[in-house]
């Protein structure tokens, strides 16, 4: 791959803003951060590709850790094949999304098992944004926080079930692939299943949950450090026990997602969110459903028709709330009037979630880094796309 070279713009670093800089892309990596006079007097090579970005946000690429699909193709639909798995990745790509997890709400037992081999088989064969594992959005949830999720899909803590899932999920690479899991903490044999995750180094999230604070607390002690959707689907604050959303707020440690689309939470919760909670804690999602962005219906996700009216998607069978048409730049630029500057805006949709994911050299424009990169203007909208150092989208 030819080098890359972005130019005359602000970089934002993951956890900064440098304005006036240029960014040097060199076999997948990011090789160099310099200022725009050390770009005039510096010699490139003849097969550097030079993108003069005028004056725009050179961005590390966004990291979605809970997205359901995208374009009207979803996860769920993911078949042997994978090609709604791939045109996803195609499409997120567009949007500035470099890498995701690709959410599963619960299934029946052999459909999920079947779903999650068939998005294992897909990874490493993407060509837009990068597949880093599989978030489960269940099965070990509240039968009494279960939004949209079908009880019939639902079940108790069972570790030979979950012995199954990890060894559907392994890849032709001989790994596991299940990155991150969504469990409600107060189920029984949640502290079993969470010893079991931690050594197959996967991310537990409390969400779905009724949990009471003290089950928050057990569930710190066996690793939960993550929480879903804060605020929704969870027992909410109350001044006589701080229940799991309370848990969430009171305790640093505790890392959470959070859809700002200004619908799922209100924004002066976000801004509170913003006073208290440390900003390295707070990762954006989107938790979009399949027909994000897709223009003509009719619309479904989860098996079951959805309609879109005040800002998010609604079942259409009895008007709950199904999910968000979030888009991540959509998400920072609201971050930014909730609130956050864009610096740290940027980082919530970046080095955050990569930082919560453990995954390593990515979400931040560092040297030796890799070249994940997304530009973006003053009105948030998509300029270029870089992944692994290759262009998926260049308006200049």
């Amino acid at each position: 791959m030819n080098p890359i070279c972005l130019h005359n713009g602000t970089v934002m670093t993951g956890f900064a803003a440098m304005e006036n800089c240029a960014v040097l892309l060199e076999d997948g990596l990011v090789a160099d951060v310099f200022s725009e006079k050390r770009f005039l007097q510096r010699h490139f090579s003849a097969d550097t590709n030079i993108i003069d970005v005028a004056g725009a946000f050179i961005a590390p690429g966004f990291i979605d850790t809970h997205i359901h699909g995208f374009g009207g193709y979803g996860a769920e639909d993911c078949t042997t094949g994978g090609e709604p798995l791939l045109e996803m990745s195609v499409l997120l790509a567009g949007h500035g999304v470099t890498a995701f997890n690709p959410t599963l709400y619960p299934k029946e037992r052999g459909q999920l098992l079947e779903t999650v081999r068939r998005i294992a088989g897909v990874i490493g064969r993407e060509e837009g944004a990068r597949i880093m594992g599989l978030h489960l959005e269940g099965p070990f949830l509240s039968p009494d926080k279960i939004g949209v999720q079908r009880p019939e899909t639902l079940t108790p803590v069972n570790l030979e079930y979950m012995e199954k899932l990890w060894e559907a999920s392994t890849g032709k690479d001989g790994r596991g692939h299940i990155v991150n899991m969504t469990v409600a903490p107060e189920l029984k044999g949640m502290r079993e299943l969470a010893l079991y995750c931690i050594k197959k180094g996967i991310v537990l999230q409390a969400g779905h949950t009724d949990a009471k604070y003290e089950n928050m607390v057990e569930g710190m002690q066996a690793g939960i450090f993550h929480s879903t959707h804060l605020f929704n689907a969870m027992s909410r604050l109350d001044h006589r026990n701080p229940n799991a959303a309370g848990a969430i707020l009171i305790h640093p440690e505790m890392s959470c997602e959070i859809i700002a689309d200004g619908f799922h939470v209100h924004p002066d919760l976000i801004k509170l969110l913003r006073r208290d909670k440390p900003l390295d804690k707070i990762v954006l999602v989107t938790d979009g459903l399949k027909p994000t962005e897709q223009t003509a219906g009719p619309f479904f996700a989860n098996g079951e028709e959805v309609v879109f009216h005040d800002g998010v998607f609604h079942r259409k069978a009895d008007d709950v709330i199904a999910g968000s048409a979030l888009t991540m730049i959509r998400g920072i630029e609201n971050l930014t009037k909730f609130g956050f500057s864009l610096e740290e805006a940027v980082e919530t949709a970046s080095f955050n979630p990569a930082q919560v994911m453990r995954y390593t050299n990515q979400g931040a424009i560092i040297p030796g880094w890799l070249a994940d990169i997304t530009v973006f203007d003053k009105t948030f909208a998509i300029l270029a796309v870089v992944t692994g150092g290759i262009i998926k989208k260049n308006l200049f």
